[in-house]
This record gives structure tokens, C-alpha cells and sequence, in this order.
């Protein structure tokens, strides 16, 4: 009996922390949210000097309440799994420890609570709370298009870094010292800031030639964006239309759409699973039910 109410205390809480299907999980992680999106505003009051000399002993106090809570929900997420190495060595479980770290380091080591800043990674998380995960398959599309494309972005980035060489040791010649641009390296910079439509102004041609030389650069950096974004355009139609219309004739042949949730296997933290499902799809592992 002490073992199975030990059993369905570690389930409940795992569902609560580790899902965000049930009120108490959205709750949950719209508490965690907050608490996050409060300490990074902390951390930025924390860097402008008045403030921080008015209400520093607040801030400090606050920064401690959240790495507090912050450290027991590390605990509570290694203590509600069935495998806590797996949690700690996971992509979610080192950003959770990275956010927590830096506070109890700066006693130690000045200067380094700033880190806690790393908290904003931890706001991925919005995505199961959003259920955004539905459209990570559009993402997904995209990345895949990059890949694809990426022997023609190589050729054509390569293009654009020996066309800045040329251009900028031309302004170099052309302009010179006396007009700030002292060496080629820094005409060459000039160039790629101004070829990628930037334009920080801290260099700027005096001569006639120069100017002329200037807008040409101009107008290329123009068709220098264009030329990569025509490229994964490309390859992003080439794939998506069929898959598209495969989406299309399912929603009309198929009365019932595959649904994925957020439960998550407190085996192996594997999530997205379909509604109902019984069992882990990818561990085989047994999934809790109500």
C-alpha cells in the first residue's frame, strides 16, 4: 500500500510538471513562465545603475525567492522521473541548471550573477504550454529547404566575400587614408556593411569616385538579399505543395484527426504523444491514465 500511494504521489507529479494537457499543469508552467520572465527583468533593472542603487536590496531578495522556487522544481523534476540522469543530461535539464547555477556561484565569484539571463532559454517551454508543437512540422519544411540549399548559399556567400575583397580593396586605392580608410581589412568591413544595406556611418566616402563606387555596392546589396531568400523559396516550394495536398485529402477522407498532447513518459520524457495512447511510442514504456 506505502509503495503504491509512493507510485501514484510520483505520477500526479509528473503530470503536473512534466504535462501541460491538465489545469494543474498549465498552471503550473504559466507560474514558471512568470517567475522566469520576472527574474530577466530583474537582471535587466539589476544593469541600470540608479536603479539598482535605489531598490538593490530588493532585487536581490527577489533574485533569491526565484532561485529558490527555481532550485525545488529542479529537485521535484529528478525526484517525479523514473530515470534522473535522464532529465539532468537532457537539453531542458542542463538549461534548467545552467538558470539556477549562477546565483549560488556569485557568492562565490562576483559578476556572474548577469547569467541568470540564461533563464530566457528556459521560456522554449512555451511551447507546450501554447501547444505550439503542431506547427513545428511548417518549421521543420523550412529547415529542411536551408539544408537543401545549402551548397547553392555557400557558392553564392563565397561570391558575395570575394566581391567585398575586390570592392574593398578598390575604396581603399580609391579613397584612402586621409578619408578613413586607413587599411584594407577596414575597407573590406566597410564594404560588407554597406554591401549588407547596414550602413553604420562610421566610414563614408569623400571622393566623386568613391561615392559613385559606393552606390553600385548599394545596389547590389540589394539583389545580395534577394538571391538567398529565391533560393530556399525554392527548394521550400519544390516539397511543400505535395505534402500540402496530402494534408488536404486527409482532413476530407480521414473524419478523425491525429491529435498529439503533451503527455509525456516519466520513463524517458519522450512527449507528444497521440490522444489515448497507451503506451510510450517510443520506450514502449506504459503511460499513466486517469
Amino acid at each position: 500500500m506505502e509503495q503504491e500511494n509512493k507510485h501514484n504521489w510520483r505520477t500526479r507529479l509528473h503530470e503536473i510538471i512534466y504535462e501541460a494537457d491538465t489545469p494543474e499543469g498549465k498552471l503550473f508552467d504559466v507560474v514558471l513562465l512568470i517567475a522566469i520572465l520576472t527574474s530577466i527583468v530583474l537582471v535587466m533593472l539589476e544593469s541600470i545603475k540608479p536603479f539598482d542603487l535605489k531598490y538593490h536590496q530588493e532585487i536581490n531578495i527577489a533574485e533569491w525567492i526565484i532561485t529558490i522556487l527555481f532550485s525545488i522544481e529542479y529537485i521535484v523534476r529528478i525526484i517525479s522521473v523514473k530515470k534522473p540522469f535522464k532529465y539532468i543530461f537532457s537539453f531542458y535539464g542542463i538549461i534548467d541548471l545552467l538558470s539556477t547555477a549562477p546565483k549560488y556561484i556569485s557568492l562565490f565569484i562576483t559578476g556572474t550573477h548577469a547569467l541568470i539571463a540564461l533563464r530566457a532559454l528556459r521560456l522554449l517551454r512555451v511551447f507546450r504550454i501554447l501547444k505550439l508543437v503542431r506547427y513545428l512540422g511548417a518549421s521543420n519544411h523550412l529547415a529542411n529547404a536551408i539544408k537543401a540549399s545549402r551548397a547553392k548559399i555557400a557558392v553564392f556567400l563565397f561570391a558575395v566575400l570575394i566581391a567585398s575583397v575586390i570592392f574593398g580593396t578598390i575604396m581603399y586605392m580609391v579613397e584612402g587614408e586621409e578619408n578613413g580608410f586607413t587599411n584594407i581589412p577596414k575597407s573590406v568591413y566597410w564594404c560588407i556593411v554597406t554591401m549588407t544595406t547596414v550602413g553604420f556611418g562610421d566610414i563614408a566616402p569623400q571622393t566623386a569616385l568613391g561615392q559613385f563606387i559606393a552606390a553600385i555596392i548599394m545596389i547590389i546589396g540589394y539583389g545580395i538579399i534577394a538571391v538567398p531568400t529565391g533560393i530556399v523559396s525554392a527548394e521550400y516550394a519544390k516539397n511543400t505543395p505535395q505534402k500540402l495536398l496530402g494534408e488536404e485529402v486527409n482532413k476530407k477522407n480521414t473524419p478523425n484527426k491525429v491529435r498529439l498532447n503533451t503527455q509525456s513518459c516519466s520513463n524517458c520524457l519522450e512527449d507528444k504523444h497521440q490522444d489515448n495512447s497507451e503506451f510510450c511510442h517510443k520506450c514502449g514504456y506504459k503511460l499513466h491514465h486517469d
